[in-house]
């Protein structure tokens, strides 16, 4: 089969699973991405030599247990939102400070246990929390990020291969530009206006709140990606995984938003003390 047809195929089984599974009802939500969180933990673990057995118990309890929780409508206190927010930046902290550190060629265990939690499990948490909000599931807001993340990616590889002539971090993606990062950026603030006035059909705080998601989308979920792309270029690797014919893993599609889910998380919070 032609690798373009190829590529074609399994990203529109992708987004048609997606998108399916976030509609039909939250129980095929927390099953779809439940799916997601063991597949990226065993990819992840690939990558950085990790057995799988103790990870992939820890991420089926933990995400089993949290989802229980929300399925049920058990709120969680406030306290315990902030924690769990502030244990997944301290990682995500670190995983910038080792995206641009010229020394740090490995990872040591405590760092592998520490990204395996605060990078892949608690993440995909947080995702399954954000289309919570004060009327409850509400796929929506998931869908419109998602969107975003698309949109963002879409434009950054069309301007960047266009017009493109300043490496953004050649050392770790020679692909990526600052031009397709700009465009990529602009497009995405673009996709955040139409969602919020056609979409969510929200009023002038709602366009200004999903501006907000699509630059936090674009920043940070290009570090998402470029943190995966070193961690693939330590283990030699070209993808973290095989599942999705031409485009590779889990981890490969969700980078972005499992490393920026936390920001668009933490902007939750400081929306709700305005």
């Amino acid at each position: 089969m032609n690798e373009t047809l190829k590529r074609g195929i399994s990203g529109a089984v992708y987004v048609i699973l997606l998108i399916a599974s976030i509609y039909y009802s939250t129980e095929t939500f927390f099953l779809l991405f439940g799916i997601f969180l063991v597949i990226a933990v065993f990819e992840f673990c690939n990558l950085v030599k990790l057995h799988v057995i103790f990870p992939v118990l820890l991420a089926l309890t933990t995400y089993g247990t949290i989802s229980y929780l929300l399925f049920n409508k058990i709120r969680f206190d406030r306290n315990f939102d902030l924690a769990l927010l502030a244990l997944t930046m301290l990682v995500s902290i670190k995983g910038i400070v080792f995206l641009f550190s010229r020394n740090k060629d490995s990872v040591n265990t405590f760092s592998k246990y520490a990204y395996l939690i605060g990078y892949v499990i608690l993440p995909f948490i947080i995702i399954t929390k954000i289309p919570f909000g004060v009327k409850g599931y509400n796929p929506k807001i998931l869908i419109g990020i998602f969107i975003l993340i698309w949109t963002n990616d879409t434009f950054a590889y069309l301007v960047g291969k266009s017009i493109g002539k300043h490496k953004l971090y050649e050392r770790i993606s020679p692909k990526k530009t600052i031009e397709g990062f700009l465009g990529g950026v602009a497009f995405a603030v673009l996709a955040g206006f139409l969602i919020s006035k056609y979409y969510i059909e929200g009023g002038r705080l709602a366009q200004n709140i999903w501006i907000g998601f699509a630059l936090i989308m674009s920043i940070f979920g290009t570090i998402g990606d470029l943190i995966e792309s070193k961690f693939k270029r330590i283990a030699g690797v070209k993808d973290s995984g095989k599942i999705m014919p031409g485009h590779g893993g889990i981890l490969d599609r969700l980078d972005s938003i499992i490393f920026a889910a936390p920001f668009v998380f933490l902007f939750y919070q400081i929306l709700n003390l305005l």
